[in-house]
């Protein structure tokens, strides 16, 4: 196999995020009918944090007590308890993209997998346990713990410290966002591969060296 290591992302890469199936779950458990609109209107909030935590603009506690600001005092809380709510019932619905489990198996005994995540601490090793992905991931690299951000470089020079410095011809980084997963990778001089499961339009100054639609066609690719 041309690669050693393939560090993935989380989030709509091996595993579905349904954040608006899990915050209802939330308020629910909460006694509150969380709406579309109320969706709506948190994204106007939430979108353009995470933006600004990807840009080094915030930090992941910023960002987590911004979003649920309102809610909290809406209900007579603390941001710290919606978003260990939140994290909770995302993990509750968690389910594995199609093809990854599948992909994990084939990689036994021919390269070592990680994760590099801008999602939170909270919800990763629960998610990792739950979906049996903990046996196949070797290291979870999670941006609230480093300190910056995909795409900063800085979080992919301390992936490839505790993955114990290869090549850097000999890694490749899987994931569905092309700014903070492809720029990242490709600034930082590693083999990128854009999971556009969406169907999203490719981005002319972002240049990918694989495209993919689904986990198992990355799978075909590698074992070629």
């Amino acid at each position: 196999m041309k690669y050693d290591w393939i560090l993935f992302d989380a989030d709509e890469t091996l595993f579905h995020f349904d954040s608006f199936k899990g915050i209802q779950l939330m308020f629910a458990r909460k006694g509150v009918n969380f709406t579309a609109q109320d969706f709506e209107t948190y994204q106007q909030v939430n979108k353009p944090l995470w933006i600004d935590y990807q840009n080094g603009d915030i930090t992941a506690a910023q960002l987590k007590h911004t979003r649920f600001n309102a809610w909290a005092q809406k209900l007579g809380t603390t941001t710290a308890d919606l978003n260990s709510s939140f994290l909770q019932a995302m993990a509750d619905i968690c389910t594995l993209l199609p093809g990854a489990q599948e992909l994990m198996a084939s990689l036994v005994g021919k390269a070592q997998v990680g994760i590099i995540t801008n999602g939170f601490t909270e919800l990763q090793t629960i998610r990792l346990q739950r979906t049996g992905m903990d046996q196949y991931i070797k290291h979870v690299i999670i941006s609230e713990e480093v300190g910056v951000a995909k795409p900063d470089q800085g979080i992919f020079a301390h992936a490839l410290k505790r993955i114990g410095n290869p090549e850097k011809s000999r890694v490749l980084i899987v994931g569905d966002n092309l700014h903070s997963d492809i720029l990242g990778g490709l600034n930082f001089g590693i083999e990128t591969c854009w999971l556009n499961h969406h169907g999203a339009e490719p981005v002319e100054s972002i240049k990918p060296h694989y495209s993919v639609t689904s986990l198992s066609e990355l799978q075909t690719i590698l074992h070629a």
